[in-house]
């Protein structure tokens, strides 16, 4: 199949999946809510169109939270070959905030600020549809790769050369949002976090004694940096002041949990202490998935700990709040279920269910069941993208030349001065 042919079969796809959710009996009401909910009512603007694609690609409907793409091929009968692979793959698609490196006669040649990958992408539009757009850009798209090529479906925002800053902020909120991007499609740099999870797996127990601790979001914050620094420096500080239960283990909401972009930084970096209520905050390390840092996970426990569990302030909210954040894994669910034998009886009376375990899991949980997504925590620093934002990383003009010939220890003093370990400074990217 050449160039046209796929570009032509995948619009072509992209179309019949656009009119699916249109006249589909159930998925329409549902888009009609959808268009509503966001205030969008036309249907001839490109805003409309950005609309469709962001409902296509990240709604999920149903007890089963199936995605419109897997509702789309359950629905469609006849379906070619061709045209399934396109829609499978669809389901996959990847949205990034990208550099434009260059620009080709049929797309661009592109870095992918989040995975730190390089590509050259085909554009499913004439060219001329992207005057204005160019070397040094940032644009905020989303690509598919099919059969090994990548194909550009859409680009949702533009961000001048001048505005980098911004573009690596907007970048750092995608990584909390979707820890997974940092390495999705880069198998490398996936290993090199789950090598960081294990190394610092063993120093966390090693440490604690324990892969959780519990104490209130005014020691969380100097607990986590004492851990760091023995962690960074094997400094093993007395940390057993810094463990304190809260007056009353309670759930409610904290007026500072704010996740508007101005703030999603330095929300991402704790400060639990700097706010005004007292409440719980647990310090979890996931063997698998890396460190957490969970406001509340205290009095979720309590609540299958107690007599009884209804006198645990606001017990119901709590539950369906840690069921229902998206932040909060699975083997997290697993985890405290496999400490409180009444878990599921309790969760059931909550949300007046009779589910199995498995079958809450699949229900609350079901991207982490289907993908392996390690903490936020535990990916930020190895995103050089947040180095960047948080000036962490100088720029390399700025920087004496290195040999990298020689030996280096990823523990040892970075050659080039800086002060910090060379796998946190110039050896980040090798």
């Amino acid at each position: 199949m050449d160039l046209q042919e796929r570009t032509d079969s995948i619009n072509q796809v992209i179309r019949d999946i656009a009119e699916f959710i249109q006249t589909h009996p159930d998925v329409k009401n549902d888009f009609n809510e959808y268009l509503r909910t966001i205030g969008q009512n036309s249907k001839n603007n490109v805003s409309f169109q950005a609309a469709c694609f962001n409902y296509i690609l990240e709604r999920n409907l149903g007890e089963d939270l199936k995605s419109i793409p897997e509702l789309y091929l359950e629905n469609t009968q006849k379906l070619s070959k061709e045209s399934k692979k396109i829609v499978e793959a669809m389901q996959n698609s990847m949205s990034s905030v990208f550099e434009i490196k260059r620009v080709n006669k049929n797309g661009f040649d592109l870095l992918n600020i989040v995975n730190e990958r390089r590509y050259v992408i085909t554009s499913l539009m004439k060219m001329t549809a992207f005057r204005g757009i160019g070397v040094g850009c940032f644009v905020i798209a989303r690509v598919v790769c099919i059969d090994g090529d990548y194909y550009l479906l859409e680009i949702s925002g533009v961000l001048p050369a001048t505005r980098k800053t911004d573009a690596y902020r907007f970048a750092v909120a995608k990584i909390i949002q979707n820890p997974e991007l940092v390495y999705l499609d880069n198998p490398e740099k996936q290993k090199e976090i789950e090598e960081d999870v294990e190394e610092i797996y063993k120093k966390f127990t090693e440490f604690f004694g324990t892969t959780e601790i519990v104490t209130t979001n005014k020691c969380a914050d100097e607990l986590i940096g004492v851990f760091n620094d023995y962690a960074e420096e094997g400094k093993k500080a007395s940390y057993k002041r810094l463990i304190k239960e809260p007056e009353e283990y309670k759930f409610f909401s904290v007026s500072e949990f704010n996740n508007s972009y101005d703030n999603f930084l330095e929300n991402s970096l704790g400060g639990f202490s700097s706010h005004n209520e007292t409440y719980d905050v647990g310090i979890i390390y996931d063997k698998e998935l890396g460190l957490y840092a969970i406001p509340f996970y205290g009095t979720f426990n309590k609540i299958f700990e107690v007599k009884d569990y209804t006198k645990i302030v606001n017990y119901d909210e709590c539950i369906k709040y840690f069921l229902r954040n998206d932040k909060y894994s699975a083997n997290l669910i697993k985890t405290v279920a496999s400490k409180h034998k009444n878990f599921m009886q309790i969760v059931n009376a909550v949300l007046g269910k009779n589910y199995t375990l498995e079958e809450l899991l699949k229900k609350y949980k079901r991207r982490y069941l289907n993908n392996k997504i390690m903490s936020s925590t535990t990916v930020l620093y190895r995103s050089n993208a947040f180095s960047n934002t948080l000036g962490i990383i100088e720029e390399d003009e700025n920087r004496p030349e290195i040999d990298l010939t020689q030996k280096i220890g990823r523990n040892d003093p970075c050659p080039c001065g800086s002060g910090k370990k060379f796998k946190k400074c110039c050896g980040a990217n090798l």
